[in-house]
């Protein structure tokens, strides 16, 4: 498999989620270096396409709705396409089955794929270890096919001007100048995965009081009561942004920040792929497979014997040790650090 032929028409089949999406780029990068005239189309549920659209070496987006309406509507079209490789990196049943139904002849997966996926394969990938970075599980479907990165995974967004312009004039409508700011993100997906808003406001008016500021909080539309209560509880002022920043835009926002202090989230992997250093807050998950990839973040938990445990309730008996243990002190020293490493990132 690693000596396959020139491939024209490459179909990647990654619908979600946030975080996933973003762990796919070096995988999109990888196959580019390898093939730099193949026709690249991503297959991903509509709530992230705008994202997808701004990867670079995407050639086409294909959105779908995440039914199984949605999928069954789309492939009529997908299979007049004529794939020579199709790369299931969702490694479900229903992503296999498109990809099988795609009609493409090579279909790439993982052996230990979940819902019988791989036997919808006709390469099945060996992942060696469940201990390793998702980034670099997704690559080994790139080295199956003969396409390894050269040098260490690309994250590469394209963001343009007119990216630029919007993120700021958004920053300058709330305050924000030509001026070093931190980016803070206090939500998550799962309750689980959420760092007190008492603590994160400590650490706002911690900063703020040694200059370190501003804050510029960001969430999206649903995360705004959490926003709203952090503003409740901050004894200095932060910059309220959430809702305010689509999805599409946020690459080029994250670029702008000095750093970045987060929940295990979607956002925290944007910011990291933008080269933003992180300050990250991991309870139930393992930094080992998920966390922000790259050297220049800091990942802090408090270690018990249960974590991680991937749960979504929490069965410890002082529940979420594993994050209410975690001090403001730890997180403020820890963005300091990041801070003076990342310098001044003016708008352009």
């Amino acid at each position: 498999m690693a000596n396959m032929p020139a491939v024209q028409r490459i179909l990647l089949i990654k619908p979600s989620s946030l975080g996933d999406i973003v762990h796919t780029m070096p995988v999109v990068a990888a196959v580019k270096q390898r093939w730099p005239a193949a026709h690249l189309t991503w297959l991903v549920k509509r709530r992230w396409a705008e994202l997808v659209e701004r990867i670079e070496g995407v050639d086409r987006v294909w959105p779908f709705d995440a039914t199984l309406g949605g999928a069954l509507r789309v492939l009529p079209a997908l299979r007049s396409e004529r794939w020579d490789l199709v790369l299931d990196l969702q490694g479900l049943f229903r992503s296999a089955v498109i990809g099988r139904l795609s009609g493409g002849g090579v279909r790439v997966g993982f052996a230990n794929g979940r819902e019988g996926s791989p036997w919808f394969y006709t390469t099945r990938v060996p992942v060696p270890t469940s201990e390793m970075h998702a980034v670099d599980r997704y690559l080994l479907a790139a080295e199956a096919v003969g396409a390894a990165p050269l040098g260490e995974p690309r994250f590469r967004f394209k963001i343009d001007e007119q990216d630029q312009r919007v993120v700021r004039e958004l920053l300058r409508s709330r305050g924000v100048q030509d001026q070093s700011w931190i980016a803070m993100h206090v939500s998550a997906r799962w309750e689980t995965k959420r760092w007190p808003l008492e603590s994160f406001a400590a650490v706002a008016d911690q900063l703020t009081k040694e200059g370190l500021g501003p804050l510029v909080v960001m969430g999206g539309e649903g995360e705004r009561s959490e926003v709203e209560r952090l503003k409740r509880l901050v004894t200095s002022s932060v910059i309220d942004v959430a809702g305010a920043v689509p999805l599409g835009y946020l690459p080029a926002f994250l670029s702008k920040a000095a750093a970045m202090i987060t929940n295990d989230s979607g956002p925290m992997h944007i910011a990291a792929a933008v080269g933003t250093p992180v300050v990250a807050l991991f309870g139930p998950t393992s930094v080992r497979r998920t966390g922000p990839y790259g050297d220049q973040h800091t990942v802090l938990t408090h270690e018990i014997s249960c974590r991680p445990c991937f749960s979504r309730i929490c069965r410890n008996g002082e529940p979420l040790a594993c994050l209410t243990q975690i001090t403001p002190a730890r997180v403020v020293d820890a963005v300091k650090i990041r801070r003076r490493m990342r310098g001044t990132v003016a708008l352009p």
